[in-house]
């Protein structure tokens, strides 16, 4: 296991500079002068020029990039271009916003995507597996911000049963987390249904039967965990694919997460809270990637970790 996790951690290094490559490298080819937005349409040359020298735009990319990879290693993820403070403190305030929001996602979607996963497989080729089915291929079809906007206007709009924005009290999660979590639940029902019929016919379940343990048993004790493991790759897909993509459902409840100020920041060209929120979000999906490896030698003993 030591040796799983020396070597995953070396294996990760060339995967977050070939991120910060990349993201440093499209932040510079986009449009727009950072210098000439934070100066304002009035400045003229000299004042720009001023402000660029400031913001150190002015110095070659490769010294660019060279000074923020070394401030990152150190924990350094420089000053926001349109605010100053430090990077890590921006982040900071916003990227457990955006992890409590992935987390009661995936949950809820662990959850639903589970037992509907289940219950069709187990009643394969009925109207219950039909209508499962159908269901959740609408979940996985319905985009995230139409969802969350009907919500709104049915439940909070229409009913008053939940606020239309914001984040952090019991009632202001239900809305965004069922708006984020929708999609997930879909795609680990179907996940779940298909590993679930590899399994249920398996020899070793025709034995627990034909020895008289109850079905129940069989299903949950036996079944489902050698059928978890594709869907705890899923699983952790799913979480990473959240942390990035939460900006839809952050921007249509006015939350105040990591995904909508990104968005805001490269509207402003604020390379370091980009390149820095950008890294943070590689760093954190390898993390999970990680972790979900290490499950599967949880899950079933004879999985060694190579």
């Amino acid at each position: 296991m030591l040796t799983y996790t020396i070597r995953r951690i070396f294996q990760t290094i060339p995967v977050l500079i070939g991120v910060t490559i990349l993201v440093f490298s499209l932040m510079h080819l986009i449009p727009g002068d950072p210098a000439q937005i934070i100066a304002g349409e009035q400045a003229n040359q000299e004042q720009v020029e001023q402000m660029r020298e400031r913001l150190g735009l002015n110095e070659p990319l490769p010294v660019q990039y060279w000074n923020f990879v070394s401030g990152a290693v150190q924990g350094d993820l420089g000053n926001s271009i349109r605010s100053g403070r430090a990077v890590s403190s921006e982040i900071g305030a916003r990227f457990w916003v955006t992890v409590e929001l992935a987390l009661y996602s995936t949950i809820l979607s662990i959850f639903i995507g589970l037992i509907a996963g289940i219950i069709s497989a187990t009643k394969r080729g009925t109207v219950t597996d039909s209508l499962i089915m159908i269901v959740a291929l609408f979940g996985l079809s319905m985009p995230n911000f139409w969802l969350g906007l009907m919500l709104i206007q049915y439940f909070s709009l229409g009913f008053g049963w939940f606020p239309v924005s914001g984040w952090g009290s019991p009632q202001q999660l239900v809305l965004p987390v069922i708006t984020l979590g929708t999609a997930g639940a879909a795609i680990i029902a179907r996940m779940t249904r298909s590993s679930m019929l590899e399994v249920i016919h398996a020899d070793y379940i025709r034995t627990a039967r034909a020895k008289g343990v109850k079905e129940r048993y069989v299903i949950y004790k036996h079944a489902l965990r050698n059928a978890l493991i594709p869907v705890v790759t899923v699983v952790g897909l799913q979480f990473g694919a959240l942390l990035g993509g939460a900006v839809l459902t952050e921007t249509v409840f006015a939350i105040n997460g990591l995904g909508r100020f990104v968005v805001d920041a490269i509207r402003m060209r604020d390379f370091p809270i980009v390149q820095g929120s950008v890294l943070v979000l590689a760093l954190m999906f390898v993390v999970v990637n990680f972790l979900v490896d290490i499950s599967y030698r949880f899950l079933n003993k004879r999985i060694e970790l190579d």
